[in-house]
């Protein structure tokens, strides 16, 4: 931890050294939030975000907040260690090439929709309980068919698929991806619903600090939480079914005169999300722990921390360190806006970045500047500065990276 301000109602505990004055700004109304639990953690990946900054991590009693889920309700990383010590470099274009084929990436989707039994049980979160007599109308129900052609798709922004090779000395593959226009749509409604429900209520959360929150308990909060762990089993499923087609490209695709023939190792497998709340203990209360840009790290337990498309990342072991609520960064953090990365960073320059490191990306223009290396903060940093939440197990570098 590296500092602690305690000018709220509660203290806020900041794991990073690069914190912008907006992203504090909202990390200190957090503090003042009547129903916040025992401190607000800041971790060290974290920038602004709507309503609570990325990479914050809020327990509350009682109620949930929508905004400090996050729009991409479920979104998280998904590693797989696989049986390849080695790939060339041109094998691994044609394994990208194909890739592309196999998973629509940006706002495209399937023509067709996918196999139904891939779903989550839409029952189990979907169907009102003994409530016969007043159905509800579920965000989920209405986009089903929509999300049948979504799932197995990475989406765009910061969403990725990489090649990595492990100081393991294995070959690695990892996604970032989400719940796709789902969580959007589930994220938007309960929002909008959680904002006209404070007005009547006459709460005295300021709406202009956009943290509208539903009590737990009623109706509202009991719909949203069903669909948003939905949401959050949706992107699960979703970065399972890309791990599924990209280990099927590996196998379709010749290296020489044979086919690569890769398997996975069981060895270390992981899907972890970072954008969602659950009901945890915490402190000897049972508080609901919001994780928005930050992922779960109770000791023992295996995440990830992604850096740039130009940088290492890795595979962690958490600590389970309570003054984070058991939880660490979700990966660099973006260092400016993707406005600001776009009119400051030289495309030249951020190129010869991943050229002399032989990384096979998609860097070509302009407008990817968003998401070009210099546009993250230090993953050296970063991870330095969480060295009491987690421990590293694996380091990876990039091999060849499909950005969204």
């Amino acid at each position: 931890m590296k500092k602690v301000i305690s000018r709220g109602d509660i203290p806020l505990k900041i794991w990073a050294t690069e914190l912008e004055e907006g992203a504090l700004e909202q990390a200190k109304n957090l503090t003042k939030l009547p129903f916040a639990f025992h401190h607000v953690a800041i971790m060290a990946d974290s920038h602004q975000g709507y309503g609570m900054p990325i990479g914050g991590v809020l327990a509350t009693k009682d109620v949930i907040i929508p905004n400090a889920v996050g729009v991409d309700i479920g979104c998280g990383m998904c590693a797989v260690k696989t049986s390849l010590t080695e790939i060339d470099t041109e094998t691994l274009k044609k394994i990208m090439g194909e890739i592309r084929k196999a998973v629509p990436v940006g706002f495209n989707k399937h023509k067709e929709m996918q196999n139904e039994t891939l779903m989550p049980d839409s029952e189990i979160y979907c169907t009102p309980l003994n409530d016969s007599n007043n159905p509800r109308s579920f965000i989920i129900n209405n986009e089903f068919n929509n999300a049948l052609k979504s799932l197995g798709t990475l989406g765009g922004g910061n969403h990725f698929i990489e090649i990595q090779k492990g100081d393991d000395g294995h070959i690695w593959i990892m996604i970032h991806s989400g719940s796709r226009n789902l969580g959007l749509k589930v994220a938007n409604h309960y929002n909008k619903l959680a904002i006209e429900l404070n007005k009547k209520w006459h709460t005295g959360v300021d709406p202009k600090l956009e943290l509208a929150f539903l009590p737990t308990n009623s109706k509202e909060g009991q719909d949203y939480i069903r669909e948003m762990n939905y949401c959050t089993e949706y992107a699960l499923a979703n970065r399972k079914l890309m791990i599924d087609r990209i280990i099927n490209v590996f196998n379709d695709v010749h290296w020489g005169n044979e086919v690569i023939g890769m398997s996975l190792l069981e060895d270390i497998k992981i899907n972890i999300a970072h954008n969602y709340a659950r009901l945890e203990n915490h402190f000897g209360e049972n508080v609901w722990v919001h994780r928005k840009g930050a992922t779960s790290a109770k000791e023992g337990q295996l995440g990830i921390i992604p850096g740039s498309q130009g940088t290492k990342s890795y595979i962690v072991k958490g600590k389970g360190n309570r003054e984070s609520f058991t939880s660490c960064s979700h990966g660099a953090g973006r260092l400016m806006s993707r406005t600001k990365a776009k009119q400051d960073l030289n495309l030249k320059e951020q190129i010869k970045i991943l050229d002399d490191q032989n990384i096979v990306h998609g860097i070509r223009h302009e407008n990817d500047l968003d998401e070009a290396p210099g546009s993250y903060k230090d993953i050296d940093i970063v991870m330095e500065n969480q060295k009491d939440l987690v421990d590293i197990v694996v380091e990876l570098s990039p091999l060849g990276v499909i950005k969204g």
